[in-house]
């Protein structure tokens, strides 16, 4: 006898929420299982048939934080950290009540960071700081291939390349950006800063995100332009970063940790089924 196949389909309540324009869907995966995170990401991140967004969030539990965060960008790629939607995670388990305090330890793949929600009287949060720790293997380089480049590399978490201009606005991002993401230097691909210094002191940054394309933040990306601004003399310890989406404060504290305070904001909830 043949046997037909039934498509069964599973419910799931979703956030979208963004960072300085940097957008994400954030699932609570301790009520939803979500199997297949990276097909799903590619599915729910298109702007015309899915949700739209640069990519899925997950939020769990963690044996050794508080909660844990998973990225999957909008091509399916897993990310290490996004500045971001920590930020995010940090408003949404306020919000939602699974956290009280005004700490909150993150885990994610790039090791634990510490969310400090700033909470209004009435009890929302419109910005978070987070402590994304110390940068590493901070170096200058110079890129051959098609766009050749110096600039400085460095990980936050996960790997950047940020590269000095005198006017930001004239870069051609979606030319440079997807040749420098897989450019031979960088095995893991990269994420690329466009920055300008501004007369105003504030940096001006534009952004390929390695897995997402343009977007118009990234927060581990103003933490890599900030640090590679004070390392070369261009910037103190405490900068402005505008992106497309907005500003954010990075500030370096005397131990070399870096400080990111920014926006978080809701933009809707909803339900979207997939199959199972």
């Amino acid at each position: 006898m043949q046997q037909i196949s039934r498509e069964m389909k599973e419910k799931v309540k979703f956030t979208k929420m963004h960072g300085a324009g940097n957008d994400y869907i954030y699932v609570d995966t301790m009520k939803y299982d979500i199997p297949e995170p990276g097909i799903i990401a590619r599915e729910w991140s298109r702007p015309h048939t899915g949700i739209g967004s640069d990519g899925l969030v997950l939020i769990g539990r963690s044996d050794i934080a508080d909660f844990s965060m998973r990225i999957f960008n909008a091509d399916g790629s897993e990310a290490r950290m996004c500045g971001n939607a920590s930020r995010c995670v940090g408003k949404y388990l306020y919000e939602k009540g699974l956290a009280s305090g005004r700490e909150i330890r993150l885990e994610t793949l790039s090791g634990i960071k510490t969310l400090y929600p700033d909470v209004s009287e009435d009890g929302t949060v419109g910005s978070v700081c987070v402590d994304m720790g110390p940068a590493s293997d901070i170096k200058e380089l110079r890129i051959g291939g098609k766009f050749p480049h110096e600039g400085i590399s460095l990980s936050m978490g996960n790997p950047h390349y940020v590269i000095f201009t005198e006017d930001a606005e004239k870069t051609d991002l979606e030319a440079e950006g997807p040749e420098i993401e897989h450019n031979p230097a960088f095995p893991d691909r990269v994420n690329v800063e466009f920055a300008e210094i501004r007369k105003d002191g504030k940096i001006r940054v534009r952004v390929w995100e390695r897995g997402s394309g343009i977007t118009k933040a990234c927060g581990t990306g103003a933490c890599a332009t900030a640090v590679a601004a004070a390392y070369t003399g261009r910037a103190g310890n405490d900068t402005w970063i505008e992106m497309d989406g907005g500003l954010l404060r990075i500030r370096i504290t005397p131990e070399r940790h870096i400080l990111m305070t920014g926006p978080a904001v809701t933009v809707f909830e909803g339900e979207i089924e997939y199959e199972i």
